[in-house]
C-alpha cells in the first residue's frame, strides 16, 4: 500500500530529516584515515540518541549496527566493525536511518577517506548528480520509470554500472513501504506519482559492472568486480511542482539551477 501525507506529516518528516541532515555533516567531518567504522558508527548513535531520535538500523531485521558503512567496493549494508580501519585513497558510504517522533527519514552519502584519486571523485560526484536528475522527475503525475530512466541515462553515459538488485523505497511511518523506487527504467512506466507520496531515492553507481555479491555475513553486498561504489540517498516528498528533499533542509532547486554544473 502506497500512503499519502498530510501537512502536519510531512513537518514530523522534515524535523526527522533536518535533524538526520546535520548528524551525517558531523560524520562526514569525522571521517579519517586510521579511523574504525566502528568507531564512526559509535559517534553516529550518541549523536542520533543526543538528538532525541532512535537509530532506525539497530537491530532491523537483526541488524547489528546504528549505520552501514559500506567501504571501497562494498555497495551496501557493511557492518561497523573495530578491525576495519579506514585508509587514504578509500571511500566509505555512510548510510543512516533516525526516527523522530514516530517518522523517519534516511539519507546515505559518500565521502572520500582523505586524498583520494581524481576518477574516484569523480564517481562521487556523478551518483550524487544521479540523484538530482532522478529527483526533478520525482513530480506528480510522472511515472516510477521516469525517475529510474533519468539516473540510469546520466551513469550509463559515463560508462558506470547501475546497480540493480537494490532499489530505494517507500518510507514513513516504517523504514521500508512501498513502492519500491528502481534506479534505472523507462520512461512512461511503472507506478505513478501522486502528490503526498514520500520516498527515499538512492542511487548506488559502480565503476564497473552493475552484478553484486552477498556476503556470508548475510548484510554486506560488494560489486562482483571489486569495483569501487558509491552512493547518494535522501527522503523526498512529491508534491505539484519538484520534490521537497526532506533531509536536506534548506535546499533550493532555484539555487541548484543557478549554480548547477553542465551535465557530467
Amino acid at each position: 500500500m502506497i500512503f499519502l501525507r498530510n501537512e502536519k506529516q510531512l513537518d514530523k518528516m522534515r524535523k526527522a530529516g533536518a535533524v538526520l541532515y546535520e548528524i551525517l555533516q558531523k560524520l562526514a567531518e569525522a571521517v579519517r584515515p586510521g579511523m574504525s567504522t566502528l568507531s564512526l558508527d559509535a559517534y553516529a548513535e550518541e549523536l542520533i540518541r543526543r538528538a532525541g531520535a532512535v537509530p532506525s538500523f539497530l537491530n532491523y531485521q537483526g541488524f547489528p549496527n546504528s549505520i552501514c558503512t559500506s567501504v571501497d567496493d562494498t555497495v551496501v549494508h557493511g557492518i561497523p566493525s573495530d578491525s576495519e580501519i579506514l585508509k587514504e585513497g578509500s571511500i566509505i558510504s555512510i548510510d543512516c536511518g533516525l526516527i523522530l517522533d514516530g517518522w523517519q527519514s534516511d539519507s546515505a552519502i559518500t565521502v572520500p577517506v582523505g586524498a583520494i584519486a581524481p576518477e574516484v571523485q569523480r564517481l562521487i560526484d556523478v551518483t550524487e548528480q544521479c540523484f538530482f536528475e532522478g529527483a526533478k522527475m520525482a513530480v506528480a503525475d510522472n511515472r516510477l520509470g521516469d525517475i529510474g530512466y533519468a539516473v540510469q541515462s546520466l551513469a550509463e553515459k559515463n560508462n558506470y554500472g547501475v546497480i540493480r538488485e537494490l532499489t530505494g523505497h517507500g518510507i514513513g511511518k516504517n523504514m521500508h513501504e512501498d513502492p519500491n523506487v528502481p534506479n534505472y527504467g523507462e520512461a512512461g512506466k511503472g507506478v505513478r506519482l501522486k502528490s503526498g507520496m514520500t520516498i527515499a531515492l538512492e542511487p548506488m553507481i559502480s565503476m564497473g559492472s552493475y552484478d553484486v555479491e552477498m556476503h556470508d555475513d548475510g548484510w554486506r553486498i560488494t560489486t562482483a568486480d571489486g569495483s569501487f561504489c558509491a552512493h547518494y540517498e535522501h527522503t523526498i516528498a512529491i508534491g505539484e511542482g519538484l520534490p521537497e528533499i526532506l533531509s536536506y533542509p534548506g535546499f533550493s532547486w532555484d539555487e541548484y539551477f543557478k549554480n548547477a554544473k553542465e551535465s557530467i
